[in-house]
């Protein structure tokens, strides 16, 4: 006989990945000073004590949520003719960003969700420690390599900076909210045409 009330065994693998996915929407949507772990824990309906010992602490946390996010090795998915134009119509019209991923949404949200977890927490020590110290290994090595070339490096801090930038412009206007279809059409494609020139010269 089978009693209702019988406790269900804790599946560690399942509760790790919840413990995951609510460190990274609060990530998302707080800075790295203001995500406490116990909030992460109510989220997800644990102790405190139980993040710890899945993670370590806070900063090994974060590091998990940066690995558990697309980087810039998935920013090259697709074929490098049609980079510009891709990277430039995820920003433009992509959804904005959400941090929750169902594993299907592979746009703008799944693809910026770890550069919209740096861009909240950059006023932060602690984390742009962490953030300086993998940020090349995240990002600017795979997409230099992926350029190719003497100045690599030099084009994909550039390429670099006007994602980010726009992604930085996307978030204070509400997704360009302000501009209208055609506006939104012409920045998608002066977008487009300057990241596509920073990765062919």
């Amino acid at each position: 006989m089978v009693l209702c009330d019988a406790p269900r065994p804790r599946n560690a693998n399942a509760t790790r990945q919840a413990i995951l996915e609510a460190a990274r929407e609060r990530f998302c949507s707080d800075s790295y000073d203001d995500v406490g772990m116990r909030d992460v824990a109510r989220d997800v309906g644990v102790d405190a004590a139980l993040i710890s010992r899945y993670f370590g602490s806070k900063e090994d946390l974060f590091v998990a949520v940066l690995d558990s996010c697309k980087n810039g090795r998935d920013l090259m998915d697709g074929p490098r003719e049609d980079f510009g134009e891709r990277l430039a119509r995820e920003i433009v019209y992509g959804e904005v960003m959400p941090c929750q991923d169902d594993g299907q949404n592979e746009g703008a949200g799944a693809k910026m969700r770890g550069l919209l977890i740096l861009l909240r927490s950059v006023g932060s020590a602690k984390a742009m420690d962490v953030m300086q110290r993998t940020s090349n290994n995240r990002f600017f090595d795979p997409l230099a390599a992926w350029i190719g070339g003497p100045d690599a490096p030099v084009r994909a801090r550039l390429a670099a900076g006007l994602i980010m930038g726009m992604a930085i412009g996307r978030e204070l206007s509400d997704g360009y909210s302000s501009l209208g279809e055609t506006q939104k059409a012409e920045l998608a494609r002066r977008m487009a045409g300057a990241l596509q020139g920073l990765i062919d010269n």
